[in-house]
């Protein structure tokens, strides 16, 4: 018997997506990658370009559908070095190895307030963590 995907676990879109609009929103809220975020090309998108939250959250739902082994295929507005890659999207906002954290952390207060199985919490971390490098490739720069 083969085991459920991630993205069965999880619920599948439906679930992902609550969880990706609670996610979202608790971000633009955060006052160290948010609205009030030192960084400054953050705290400007968080302020000035609301207006494009729901399909940032349909992008983001999208993403980790893909990433999560269900049927939906995540097409990057900005394609990267591969199918899944982030650093166009990310690079001019100039995000640093810490404020990808605080964005991590909060991905994981979350899943903990959506009551995510410890298990499956980690594997979403794990999918995020994995493109630590392509988000932060800007502040590097």
């Amino acid at each position: 018997m083969t085991e459920a995907s991630l993205y069965e676990r999880l619920g599948g879109a439906f679930a992902i997506a609550a969880v990706v609009d609670h996610f979202s929103d608790a971000v633009v809220q955060n006052p160290i990658v948010g609205q009030t975020s030192e960084n400054p090309a953050l705290r400007e998108w968080h302020t000035n370009n609301l207006g494009r939250l729901p399909g940032l959250k349909f992008m983001r739902t999208l993403w980790v559908c893909n990433v999560a082994g269900g049927p939906q295929h995540y097409a990057a507005t900005a394609p990267g070095s591969t199918p899944l890659g982030l650093e166009k999207a990310h690079r001019e906002l100039k995000i640093s190895p810490a404020e990808f954290d605080e964005v991590a952390a909060e991905l994981g207060r979350t899943l903990d307030f959506f009551k995510v199985p410890a298990r499956e919490k980690g594997e979403v971390l794990a999918a995020f963590a994995a493109h630590k490098d392509e988000v932060t490739e800007g502040y590097s720069q």
